[in-house]
């Protein structure tokens, strides 16, 4: 049982084990209101957490990932948007029912968030320093000059050269690989017991998505920080993550480790996307695609959502949507087909 230690908001350091569960969500469902119809976007996603994870989420786009992850820090616009059902509990509160002020005491204190896009998400007209700054003067006791310090050593953690003369730029005056930084050392300001990190290599070159990636895995092992990866490609989470939840629909559709996930995926859609990555171990083989189209989230799923593109179907997927069920080695999947067995599932 590996003991894992790291800085809180604090300053203190602690020390916890790695088996303990930091977060626990349960029956989580997010709609919104449009002007075309009510838009189903999250349907009963549950999941937890243990400290000092590396959990990644993966699925195409309108999947559901971003949407969960930003409804359990109620991020999302409310309204349109509406989280209609679930609890997220973090330590003694449930994140989706304790009051917003108390909500923000932990966003960006115990819990950190790192966006897609740094340019939107970074104020345009403050200075990087200010912006790391008053993360840590809101949620700490440090003074003005222990944040300059605190500042200066985050941005060096993430590789910014020179990093104290950085803390009078703006963003604009940075690249995109830099302002990415920034938004890592922003997260990690306070010490926090989780980082969500929303697909933070999308828009950057292979090379700075390697170095960020670098960056993440070695301050996640130096701090024991929990870390939630959010991406839509297999590839990048290969040799990152402990664990792995693969969406499809607004819904978890398969959840293993990340060695049980590539050697024997237990859902045919973890399948297709498997095989539509090139592999070095399985030089040869022919790159596959998943046919047809994303379901529409605008109907409630009372069937199985990916029915219609399965090689696997059977009557039963156009009843009944089936729940995440448990599939043995700590293992679930969302499948009436046993894959590994090529039979149905519990004799449907």
């Amino acid at each position: 049982m590996a003991l894992l230690s790291w800085p809180h908001h604090d300053g203190q350091r602690v020390t916890q084990t790695k088996t303990q569960t930091v977060l626990e969500v349960s029956g989580l469902r997010t709609q919104f209101d449009t002007q075309d119809g009510m838009v189903h976007a999250v349907n009963g996603v549950s999941f937890d957490l243990k400290r000092g994870e590396f959990l990644g989420v993966v699925g195409e786009s309108g999947s559901g990932k971003s949407v969960t992850m930003m409804s359990l820090l109620r991020l999302i616009p409310m309204p349109p948007g509406e989280i209609v059902s679930g609890e997220a509990r973090f330590g003694d509160d449930d994140l989706l029912s304790i009051d917003l002020h108390e909500l923000r005491k932990i966003r960006g204190g115990k819990i950190g968030f790192i966006f897609q896009d740094p340019m939107t998400s970074l104020n345009p007209v403050l200075t990087v320093g200010y912006q790391i700054t008053e993360t840590l003067k809101l949620h700490t006791s440090l003074n003005d000059k222990q944040a300059d310090s605190r500042a200066v050593e985050l941005l060096h953690m993430v590789g910014i050269p020179a990093a104290k003369d950085r803390l009078a730029a703006y963003p604009h005056e940075l690249s995109g690989g830099m302002r990415q930084r920034v938004m890592i050392a922003v997260a990690l300001a306070c010490g926090p017991e989780i980082i969500i990190a929303d697909e933070p290599t999308t828009a950057l070159d292979v090379t700075i998505q390697a170095q960020i990636v670098e960056i993440v895995r070695n301050l996640r092992e130096e701090m024991g920080t929990a870390v939630i990866w959010i991406t839509h490609d297999l590839g990048v989470i290969a040799g990152l993550a402990d664990r792995v939840l693969v969406m499809y629909g607004g819904q978890i559709v398969e959840e293993a480790s990340v060695g049980d996930l590539y050697e024997k995926p237990l859902h045919p859609y973890t399948e297709g996307l498997l095989g539509s990555i090139p592999r070095l171990d399985q030089k040869g083989r022919d790159l596959v695609s998943i046919k047809g189209h994303p379901p529409s989230l605008y109907a409630f799923p009372i069937s199985c959502s990916f029915a219609p593109r399965c090689p696997y179907v059977m009557e039963k997927c156009r009843e009944e949507n089936p729940p995440l069920m448990e599939a043995g080695q700590g293992r679930k999947t969302a499948c009436w087909w046993d894959l590994e067995n090529d039979r149905p599932r519990y004799g449907h």
